[in-house]
């Protein structure tokens, strides 16, 4: 018997525009505040939740849709698709924010960390050694690798516990 599912991707799509919007925004709103420069725990865990709160909004969409029903491959493809098209969009608004609205951004970070190395006690040969090997990862295509790649990590990781607690096979497919 062929299984009868709605498609993931439609899903994936629409939650990962959402979660793009959503960091578009925040990152905005960094700008303007000139926080833009420096992550922090703060930033992480709005991100983190962010994506999260996108990836079950998906996940929960889809399942209503589906007829209540969700397998773990089907969740895991919606949750980490967010997180990859999320991921596009926000990696090509930091490529228009570093390059358009904020060119010195680069140098502007690594004057900070270079002012952070100072305040932990470092020399200043370390200090500019390391301020060398960081300049190596800023390139844009560098940064959107990673970012990339740090995007569909993430999403695996934060849809894993969600897509256990809302999984739910029908029973006609077993």
């Amino acid at each position: 018997m062929i299984e009868n599912t709605t498609p993931t991707g439609k899903f994936a799509l629409n939650y990962g525009l959402l979660l793009g919007g959503i960091s578009v925004v925040f990152s905005l709103i960094l700008f303007s505040m000139d926080l833009h420069y420096q992550g922090g725990s703060s930033v992480f865990i709005v991100s983190v939740l962010s994506m999260l709160g996108c990836i079950i909004a998906g996940l929960i969409q889809y399942r209503k849709v589906n007829g209540g029903y969700m397998t773990f491959s089907q969740g895991l493809k919606i949750g980490v698709g967010i997180c990859l098209i999320g991921g596009v969009i926000t990696m090509l608004f930091q490529f228009v924010l570093s390059n358009v609205l904020d060119p010195e951004m680069t140098a502007k970070q690594l004057d900070i960390a270079r002012a952070q190395m100072q305040e932990q006690g470092l020399g200043a040969d370390e200090i500019e050694a390391r301020i060398e090997m960081a300049k190596k990862f800023t390139g844009p295509f560098i940064q959107a690798a990673f970012g990339l790649i740090g995007s569909v990590f993430f999403g695996f990781v934060l849809s894993i516990i969600p897509v256990l607690v809302l999984k739910k096979s029908n029973p006609e497919y077993s």
